[in-house]
Order: structure tokens, then C-alpha cells, then sequence
């Protein structure tokens, strides 16, 4: 019988033949795995999953934006009273001021000059009163002795009266130089922000009428003028006497402005009023808040766009905006129950805030609506629901919670990997 040498063709094709079959054998080890997987329902397609969120009510804050335009608390036009050559600007431009701050000094010779005179004018009639007076009294005892007529003591008399007149009105012709002489230095009618100056030193003032000379404008706080649409107020008062809403605070509602650049105000204001009237070409009606403003940030005449919170919904619901469908007929939401069966819901949807629809009727606590996944829907009678959770750079979302999805796609993506190693190694 021959004997066979390991290293000839025979032999090593016996080896690659044992070799092949343990290879093949690991594979079908590896992949029992996945063959042992349950199957779906009649042997079809799994249920496809789609993005769920529960329905958990609150209480939110019903907020309306609406453009605005600044304006200041107060404004004063300082003007010119008395007429003269303007000498001295006592102010630097764009500066605050103080109520009674010199601003202005006018000429004052010829108010000066009329002020003299009339303190003369006052001395004189006094004068003249006290030599009327001593008269008066030096006759009252001879006209009672007889030994003067009665008609000179009546003119003593006369003349006393006569000279108290006098007095009064040198008085008051005193008391208005005076006041003329006090034009001359214009002051600040109230504290706040000066602009710029309307007139140069040596300019002619107050002649004819009050010339403007600079605007003081208090700005701290600062007023900001909106309107709302007439309908929206009714609305507004109705939900609020039906208890179906609240009053957003006691002290009026909170008022947040958003500034051209896209950055919001640091302090926020409230409501002062509303109007009484309703603008008939427009049908709106107009509000005004206040705002804080101590570092001089907002300037008046400026438009912003005025964040409103009027009331507040107790048992409101907040959902994203991809998860409400709104049609001509209505608006509805997919409910999706607990054996993965899905069905429309329509609801009642109120203002939107933070990329979110605020709901007001039609959805339970503990629910689930549908967000995502609805391209999935088709020919599909039941899903698998998991949480939803908001992309990465969602506001109220933190971006850990958006990197969850991508790690457990990182991980999917690894796992095919691990039964090429084993198949590699059972193949050793």
C-alpha cells in the first residue's frame, strides 16, 4: 500500500477541504443569532418606530409679540421767557441734568436795571405811605376836639388808603422784575437727558415768542406704545370673566422687549393701560408699558418688539410644532395608544411660545402624541413608540439629551462588526 507524504497534492487538499468546512460551520454559528430573532406578526415588516411625546399639563404663560416704539417717560422743551442776547451755554450736550440746573444765562442788564427801578418805585410809595399815615393819625384826635373840619380829616384818610395802594402795587411791579430778572438764567424744568442745543451763544431769544433752546427727556424708565388687535382683547376679557384663563400677575402684565439685533431686554416692565377707544381704520387698540432702564440702553424712538404676557392657562399643554397638523377644517393631533394603534385627535390650539403650540382642549394627561416618524405611516397599523427628544440646538433642550440618538447610531453601526471577529476567530 503507498504511503502518502503530508506535503503532496492529495494530502493538502484534504486539509483545505477540512478547513473550509470549519469556516463554514463558524458562520452559521455566528449568524444563529440573528436567525432566532422573532418575527413579526405573521411573518411581515416589524411595526415601524416612530417619536412619542406624553401629554403633561402645566400651567403656561399666554405670550403675544407685537411691535412697538419707545418713548420717554417725560419730556420737557426748554425755552426762552425773556427776550434778550443768549451769553453762556452751562451745560455739556447729551449730559444728565438735575431739576433746577442752570442751563442757559440771557443778557440780564436790562432786566436788571427794571428790577432797580422798581425797588425804587416800592420805596418811594412806602415813603410816601408812612407820611400819609402820621397825617392820619394827627388828625384823628382834632377832628374829634372839633378843631379841624371833618372833610380834611376825610382827606387825611383818603390819602393814607391812596398810599397803601400804592405800596401794593410797587410790590408787584418789584415781584415781576424780579421773575424777568430770574428768566435771564434758564434752568432744567426736570431731571433727565439733555440733547443737543438748539441756539449758539449770541443768538437773539425771546423775542416774540419763547424761543426752544435744548429737550430734556427722562428716560429712566422708558414708555413703550404698542397696539393689539381689537378682537385679540375682547377674546383676552371673555377667557379671563369665564375663569378659563388668569390674570398673569396683580400688578399688571409682565412685558419683555426684544431689541432690533435679536437680543432681549435685561429688565422686564409691566402694563400701565389700555386704551378706551379702538382706532376705527385699523381696529386696534393701543397699550402702553413701562420699562426700567437705568443704564440708558433703550432711547425713545426706538421700535422693538414687545413680548406680552396678559394671562396664564392652568391646565395648558405645550407640544412641538411638527407634532400639530392645521388644516382649514381644524387642527388635530396623532394620538398614539398603548398596543401601538394611532389615531387623529383634534384640538384646540391657542399662541404659540418658544417654537411650541400652547393647547388648550383635547388632550388627556399621560397621552401620547406623535412628533416624528409620520412618513412611516403608511400601510402601517400599529407602531412602536419611543420617547422623542429634541435636536441638538432646540431651545429647553440641553444639547446632552440631543446626542443621545447619535451615540446609539454610533453604537448600531458598530455591532455588525463583532460577528466578522468571531467568524475570524472560529475560522483560526
Amino acid at each position: 500500500m503507498p504511503v502518502i507524504h503530508p506535503a503532496s497534492p492529495s494530502r493538502r487538499a484534504q486539509w483545505r477541504a477540512t478547513l473550509s468546512a470549519l469556516g463554514l460551520a463558524a458562520l452559521l454559528a455566528a449568524c444563529g443569532d440573528k436567525a432566532a430573532a422573532p418575527a413579526a406578526p405573521g411573518g411581515g415588516m416589524p411595526p415601524p418606530e416612530v417619536g412619542v411625546l406624553s401629554v403633561t399639563p402645566g400651567e403656561v404663560g399666554l405670550v403675544t409679540e407685537l411691535p412697538g416704539r419707545l418713548e420717554a417717560s417725560r419730556v420737557a422743551q426748554v425755552r426762552a421767557r425773556a427776550a434778550g442776547i443768549l451769553q453762556q451755554r452751562l451745560f455739556r450736550e447729551g449730559s444728565d441734568v438735575k431739576a433746577g440746573q442752570p442751563l442757559f444765562e440771557i443778557d440780564a442788564s436790562p432786566y436788571q436795571a427794571a428790577f432797580d427801578s422798581a425797588q425804587a418805585s416800592l420805596a418811594k410809595a412806602e415813603a410816601n405811605l408812612t407820611q400819609a399815615s402820621a397825617l392820619a393819625e394827627r388828625y384823628r384826635p382834632l377832628a374829634e376836639a372839633k378843631a379841624i373840619s371833618q372833610q380834611e380829616f376825610v382827606n387825611a384818610q383818603a390819602a393814607q388808603k391812596q398810599a397803601q395802594a400804592d405800596v401794593a402795587v410797587a410790590k408787584a411791579a418789584l415781584q415781576t422784575a424780579r421773575i424777568n430778572l430770574g428768566h435771564t438764567r434758564v434752568t432744567a424744568p426736570i431731571a433727565g437727558r439733555i440733547g443737543r442745543a438748539l441756539v449758539t451763544e449770541g443768538a437773539l431769544v425771546g423775542q416774540g415768542e419763547a424761543t426752544p433752546l435744548a429737550v430734556v427727556q427722562q428716560i429712566d424708565p422708558v414708555y413703550v406704545n404698542f397696539t393689539q388687535s381689537a378682537d385679540e382683547t375682547l377674546q383676552l376679557r371673555r377667557a379671563l370673566e369665564s375663569g378659563q384663563l388668569k390674570r398673569a400677575g396683580q400688578d399688571g402684565a409682565s412685558v419683555r422687549l426684544l431689541l432690533p439685533d435679536g437680543s432681549e431686554h435685561g429688565r422686564s416692565g409691566k402694563l400701565l393701560f389700555s386704551d378706551l377707544t379702538v382706532d376705527g381704520s385699523s381696529g386696534q387698540v393701543t397699550l402702553r408699558a413701562e420699562v426700567p432702564n437705568p443704564g440708558g440702553q433703550l432711547l425713545p424712538g426706538l421700535y422693538v418688539r414687545v413680548r406680552l404676557e396678559q394671562a396664564k392657562a392652568s391646565q395648558a399643554i405645550t407640544l412641538p410644532q411638527q407634532a400639530v397638523t392645521r388644516t382649514a377644517q381644524g387642527d388635530s393631533v396623532m394620538v398614539v395608544a398603548e398596543d401601538g394603534s394611532f389615531s387623529p385627535r383634534p384640538v384646540k390650539i391657542g399662541a404659540q411660545q418658544g417654537g411650541r403650540w400652547i393647547v388648550l382642549d383635547g388632550l388627556k394627561a399621560g397621552e401620547q402624541v406623535m412628533v416624528d416618524g409620520f412618513q412611516k405611516l403608511r400601510g402601517a397599523k400599529v407602531v412602536k413608540p419611543v420617547p422623542w427628544q429634541e435636536k441638538a440646538g432646540t431651545p429647553g433642550q440641553p444639547d446632552g439629551k440631543a446626542a443621545a440618538p447619535a451615540e446609539a447610531a454610533g453604537n448600531a453601526a458598530k455591532a455588525p462588526a463583532e460577528p466578522a471577529k468571531a467568524g475570524a476567530g472560529a475560522a483560526r
